[in-house]
């Protein structure tokens, strides 16, 4: 259990602990250098979904990702012998999706403030929570996709 739940704890807590920061020091709009242009600590308020995506009705997309929570919750009691990197992978994606989900229903809206670009083109300006479950959806596109059955059973085995 414990194996899936520090990569849950970790995102939900470097997420909330990033964010209170950013709240605390800077003013919506502040940016400031960290890597030159290329990495930039840029404070914004996302009231849409990762990567400044806009959503026509947030209460329904929020309801929407509690839903997707419990699903995935239900899911790893459900499956707890599924292979560990399915379970880690899922973990770091509930962990983000909680995490974005607390600003949500607290503030209406998420604070985003890791930047990156090259002079003029940004990437849109994001979060750990978002940084959570893009990786883990490349783990769990990997194991789905890469991992022969044979892996993912000595990997349960070996639990």
């Amino acid at each position: 259990m414990w194996k899936v739940g520090i990569p849950f704890l970790l995102a939900v807590l470097l997420d909330q602990i990033s964010k209170v920061i950013v709240r605390m020091h800077m003013e919506q709009f502040d940016s400031f250098d960290v890597l030159g242009g290329f990495f930039r600590i840029t404070y914004v308020l996302n009231p849409g979904i990762a990567f400044g995506i806009k959503v026509k009705n947030p209460v329904v997309f929020t309801i929407l990702s509690i839903l997707a929570c419990i699903g995935i919750i239900i899911y790893l009691i459900r499956n707890w012998q599924e292979d560990i990197k399915i379970k880690i992978s899922l973990a770091l994606i509930l962990g983000g999706a909680v995490g974005n989900l607390i600003d949500r229903i607290l503030f209406g809206e998420v604070v985003d403030f890791l930047d990156f670009g090259i002079n003029h083109i940004r990437w849109p300006v994001f979060n750990i929570a978002d940084s959570s479950v893009v990786i883990g959806m490349i783990m769990l596109f990997i194991c789905a996709f890469f991992l022969s059955d044979k892996d993912n059973k000595e990997t349960t085995e070996s639990q």
